[in-house]
C-alpha cells in the first residue's frame, strides 16, 4: 500500500506538497490591536512543511472581534503584520490561507474599542462568559441585530477581508462557519430568529454564509476559497432544530461554486456522520478534522473518505509533525496552560524532534 498522507494534492488552485493541513487555532498571541508580529511569524513560519496551514480565526472588521490579542485583516498594519507571517511560510516553501472570522454575538465591550458594538444576526445574548484582559472573565454582550442593510455591508467587508488577505500574501482564505460565530448565528435555527431574506427556513439561514463566500470567491478566486463546518457543534450557545439538514442545505448551496475546498469536522453527537453528509451534498475536495492521527490519517485517505487531514493540538507541541509522522516518532504534548497566554512560552518554544533527543 502506497502512503497518501505524505503525496501532493490539488485543492482548487491551491497545489499542497503533502495531505498534512494545519487546522486553524487561536492563540491569542498578536498585538492588542490586532496586528499579527514577529513571534507568530516565528510560530507559522517553524510549521511550513505542512502541506497547507490555515491560520488562526481572523477578524473582518472590529465589531467582529471576539477575543483579546485576536488578529485583524482590517487595517494596513494588519496586512503588514501578516505579510511577515506569509512571508516566513513561502521562503520554506509552504503553503497558508487565512481563515475569517467574524465573532458576532461572541464578544465584549470590555475587549473591542470603546464604542464598537457587538451584532448578531438577531438580538439574543449567548449564555456564557469570555475572558477579556481588562476585567477578567465576563458574560457575553447582549448584541444589535443586524439590520438588512447592515447585513449585506458585512458580507462586503468579508470580500474586502479576502482582498486584504490577497495583498498580505495568503494563497487564499477559510470562512469560518463554526463555532458560534457570526456565520454559524445566521445558519441556526436557535440563533436567527430574523423575519427577512436572511431568516426563516434553512435556505434562508443559509443565505448569509453563501453570499460571503460568491463574494470572497469573486474577489480572489473560488479556486482560492474555502469553507469550514461542523455539524452538530453547539459550541458558544448555538443550537439548530436539524443541523445535519440545515448545514446540508449550506453545502448544496455552495457546490456550484467551486470552492477550493470544504474543512469538515467530525460530529461530536453520535446521529450525525459529518464526513458522509459532505461527501454526499458539497460534491468537491475535502479536508478532514478532529480525532486523527497518522495511522487513521492514512486510512482515511486511503478509503478516499477525503483529500486531506488537518491537525491541531500535534500542530501546537510538534512544530516539524510533518517529519515526526513520516519517521514514525513519538509526539510530543502540549502545555494546556499555555494556549492562550501573551508570549513565547507554549508558542514558539517547543523543540524539534531532534533537538529534544539531544
Amino acid at each position: 500500500m502506497t502512503p497518501l498522507l505524505f503525496t501532493p494534492t490539488q485543492l482548487g488552485d491551491l497545489q499542497l506538497a503533502n495531505r498534512i493541513v494545519m487546522a486553524p487555532m487561536t492563540r491569542n498571541r498578536a498585538e492588542a490591536d490586532g496586528t499579527p508580529n514577529a513571534l507568530m511569524a516565528e510560530h507559522y513560519g517553524a510549521r511550513a512543511d505542512a502541506g497547507l496551514i490555515v491560520a488562526e480565526g481572523t477578524w473582518p472588521e472590529v465589531a467582529g472581534q471576539a477575543y483579546c490579542r485576536q488578529p485583524g485583516i482590517e487595517t494596513p498594519a494588519h496586512v503588514a503584520g501578516w505579510r511577515r507571517v506569509t512571508d516566513a511560510v513561502h521562503q520554506r516553501g509552504g503553503r497558508i490561507v487565512l481563515q475569517i472570522m467574524h465573532g458576532g454575538r461572541v464578544g465584549s465591550a470590555h475587549i473591542k474599542p470603546a464604542g464598537v458594538p457587538t451584532v448578531a444576526p438577531s438580538a439574543l445574548q449567548a449564555r456564557g462568559e469570555i475572558w477579556t484582559d481588562a476585567a477578567g472573565m465576563q458574560p457575553f454582550d447582549h448584541p444589535q441585530a443586524l439590520t438588512t442593510e447592515q447585513v449585506k455591508e458585512a458580507i462586503a467587508e468579508h470580500r474586502a477581508a479576502a482582498l486584504r488577505a490577497r495583498d498580505a500574501g495568503f494563497d487564499g482564505v477559510e470562512l469560518h462557519g463554526t463555532s458560534g460565530y457570526l456565520s454559524m448565528q445566521f445558519l441556526s435555527s436557535h440563533t436567527n430568529a430574523r423575519q427577512d431574506a436572511y431568516g426563516g427556513n434553512a435556505t434562508a439561514r443559509a443565505r448569509f454564509a453563501f453570499e460571503c463566500l460568491a463574494a470572497m470567491a469573486d474577489a480572489i478566486g473560488a479556486g482560492r476559497v474555502g469553507l469550514r463546518l461542523n455539524p452538530g457543534n453547539t459550541y458558544n450557545d448555538t443550537a439548530d432544530e436539524d443541523s445535519a439538514a440545515t448545514h446540508a442545505e449550506l453545502m448544496r448551496q455552495a457546490r456550484p461554486l467551486g470552492l477550493a475546498y470544504l474543512h469538515v469536522m467530525r460530529a461530536s453527537v453520535d446521529d450525525i456522520d459529518a464526513f458522509a453528509l459532505a461527501r454526499a451534498n458539497f460534491g468537491g475536495p475535502l479536508i478532514l478534522n478532529d480525532g486523527f492521527d497518522g495511522a487513521s490519517a492514512e486510512a482515511a485517505l486511503q478509503a478516499g473518505e477525503g483529500e486531506a487531514i488537518s491537525f491541531a493540538r500535534h500542530f501546537i507541541a510538534n512544530p516539524d509533525l510533518v517529519q515526526r509522522l513520516r519517521a514514525g516518532l513519538p509526539l510530543a504534548r502540549f502545555d494546556r496552560r499555555t494556549l492562550y497566554t501573551a508570549g513565547a512560552a507554549g508558542y514558539t518554544d517547543y523543540p524539534l524532534a531532534a533537538t529534544a533527543t539531544a
